[in-house]
């Protein structure tokens, strides 16, 4: 009979519980990558605006259009342009957006990510 204190490795059911884990872990990665992936385009959107000739002139209407625009081309479907906030202040306009994204995980389970981004540009 062996003693205890040779045997070695984990048991079926200790493997079973870290792949159960790494399992748990790997479906809220592939969950939450394509949230933050759209963020960034969405983000690289109202970051292009400072390129934008005249931005802050425009209207907030037609910043709107212009954000539709850009969030046609690059694919982001999730994201209501029309959320997009538009303030003038001495001088400065600001841009910005805040929103909330709602993933379903499993069963009853949901990941609610916010996100929030907001950029300046002269109102000149």
């Amino acid at each position: 009979m062996k003693k205890w204190h040779h045997q070695k490795g984990m048991t079926a059911i200790g493997w079973m519980l870290v792949l159960g884990i790494i399992a748990f872990f790997t479906l809220i990665t592939l969950r939450m990558v394509p949230l933050y992936l759209e963020f960034s385009k969405v983000a690289a959107t109202l970051e292009s605006l400072k390129e934008q000739p005249n931005i802050g002139q425009q209207t907030k209407s037609e910043i709107i259009k212009i954000v539709r625009k850009r969030f046609d081309v690059n694919d982001v479907r999730n994201v209501d342009p029309k959320l997009i906030k538009v303030s003038k202040d001495r001088g400065m306009m600001k841009v910005g957006i805040h929103y909330e994204r709602r993933e379903h995980l499993v069963g009853n389970v949901d990941i609610v990510t916010t996100f929030d981004k907001q950029i300046k540009v002269a109102a000149n």
